[in-house]
């Protein structure tokens, strides 16, 4: 473009905010691109592009760019201009900016940035050089050049920074802009160097929030990731206004232990007021009082969630144990004839060791079976043959119990796992009926343990299955537990 003429830009500065602006306006010298990005956001840009080079970045937009008094406002430090007009023109975005003081955060990692921009029929060049503007300490203004429009371009902002103190990673960039900008807003895509960004996205169990408070919405989703998937890295739940990550939250989290590294989301409440930095919210107001109330709520929900997954993650695991030990005792107890007190079980090979009536456990279905006959086995038509006891241990079960049958030649043993109270006994059995007490320390303890806990299992079972064979000798009724046992894990 050819210069037409040549002008001072004055540059103003609220002393409101006349502290703020310097190197150190943000923590992070990232931070400058994640403001050059949103300007571009609240300009109705539909296209950023970031381009790193080890010398030079520039942040080039397709928004509606700026005219005369569009650059007098942007370099005007504190304005109102984006309070006074918080939606854009062409797309209606609620718009991001609140203090304008985004573009010096520069100062932290370039000594000079340049501003070029096109609205309809004006352009124009405004170049900030801070060993320039440091030296004339009495000077408030910018050398700006008028422009001729290129109308074979669309309008739009270019920032070019240079002398760059600090280098860019382009993989922290991409990460920062991802967690940073309003990547999920329509018609708006981000590029580094020619590479477009996505927002991010989590597999795992999805939560959505939508609650409301006297100052507004607070919506948006919390992610129960799988553990396989947890990280301690960048732990808690994102806290955006207008679509920008302020910072990451616990909200108490931090007592759960590791389970915290599983919960993941974002949650947005655009009525919070934040800090001049972007880098925090006011957190003495009551907008953020209330909504700490309000997340409160959220996240005793999200740990009544994890309980119960953790309870559904441990009854598979009990179940598998269970079974696992079913099959070893079932192939021990065809390898000792003598010691089972269901008289010959049929030996197969390993694929068909234990294949008896096995069953997974639902609440109605095991209730059912075990209040058909307290005290008999758990067949859906009880051996007449069979002593009942007169006042069984166990009338009814939880809904949460574990229910295992293995058919046994032509009996059947049943295993019920389920809460009997820490002072109640570890097993017990009723008919053909096993009872373990998950409540008991000694299962709490054995059942952490991958290692022993299907030994542990299998101890209780061949136990009451050796007190079932009809002996006096608690001796005798040792030695074969200790025989059945040791042929169960036998290889």
């Amino acid at each position: 473009m050819s210069v037409k003429e040549k002008r001072y830009l004055e540059v103003t500065v609220d002393k409101r905010h006349i502290v703020t602006i310097g190197e150190r306006l943000y923590t992070e010298s990232i931070e400058l691109l994640r403001e050059l990005v949103n300007n571009a956001y609240d300009a109705d840009a539909t296209r950023v592009d970031v381009e790193l080079a080890p010398d030079q970045i520039k942040v080039i937009d397709n928004g509606s760019g700026m005219d005369l008094e569009g650059l007098k406002q942007y370099f005007n430090i504190g304005s109102e201009e984006k309070v006074l007009h918080s939606r854009s023109s062409r797309y209606g975005r609620v718009r991001i900016g609140q203090f304008g003081i985004g573009k010096f955060a520069s100062l932290a990692a370039a000594s000079r940035f340049e501003v070029l921009t096109q609205h309809k029929n004006f352009a124009a060049r405004v170049i900030f050089d801070k060993e320039h503007w440091q030296a004339d300490e009495d000077a408030w203004h910018l050398p700006m050049e008028i422009l001729a429009a290129d109308h074979d371009k669309e309008d739009g902002t270019a920032v070019i920074l240079s002398g760059l103190s600090k280098s860019f990673d382009p993989e922290e960039v991409e990460k920062k802009l991802m967690e940073s900008v309003p990547l999920k807003a329509p018609h708006f895509e981000v590029y580094v160097n020619k590479r477009r960004l996505y927002p991010l996205s989590l597999a795992g169990r999805r939560i959505p929030v939508l609650e409301g408070c006297k100052f507004g919405p607070i919506s948006g989703e919390i992610v129960i990731t799988p553990s396989a998937m947890s990280s301690l890295k960048e732990l808690g739940i994102e806290i955006k206004v207008k679509g920008v990550t302020i910072r990451r939250a616990l909200f108490g989290m931090e007592t759960w232990g590791k389970v915290v590294s599983r919960i993941r989301g974002e949650i947005s409440a655009d009525f919070l007021p934040i800090t001049s930095d972007r880098s925090n919210f006011v957190i003495d107001s009551q907008e953020y009082q209330e909504f700490l109330k309000v997340m409160e709520k959220v996240i005793a929900q999200i740990k009544k969630i994890l309980g119960k997954d953790a309870d559904r993650r441990e009854d598979r695991r009990a179940g598998r144990v269970v079974r696992e030990a079913l099959q070893r005792i079932h192939k021990s107890l065809a390898k000792n004839p003598d010691l089972s007190p269901f008289g010959p079980i049929p030996y197969g090979d390993d694929e068909e060791t234990g294949t008896g009536a096995v069953f997974e456990n639902t609440p109605d279905r095991a209730k059912k079976e075990i209040e058909i006959e307290p005290g008999t086995s758990l067949r859906s038509k009880p051996n007449p043959k069979q002593k009942k006891r007169r006042n069984p241990l166990v009338k009814k079960i939880t809904p949460n119990a574990i229910v295992r049958r293995m058919q046994m030649g032509e009996s059947s043993v049943s295993v019920c796992l389920d809460f009997f109270g820490e002072s109640g006994p570890e097993c017990f059995a009723e008919g053909n009926i096993v009872y373990i007490n998950r409540d008991h320390p000694l299962f709490k303890r054995e059942s952490q343990k991958a290692a022993t806990y299907t030994m542990y299992i299998a101890r209780l079972l061949t136990q009451e299955i050796s007190l079932m064979h009809e002996t006096r000798s608690p001796r005798l009724a040792f030695n074969r537990q200790s025989k059945l046992l040791k042929d169960a894990f036998s290889e």
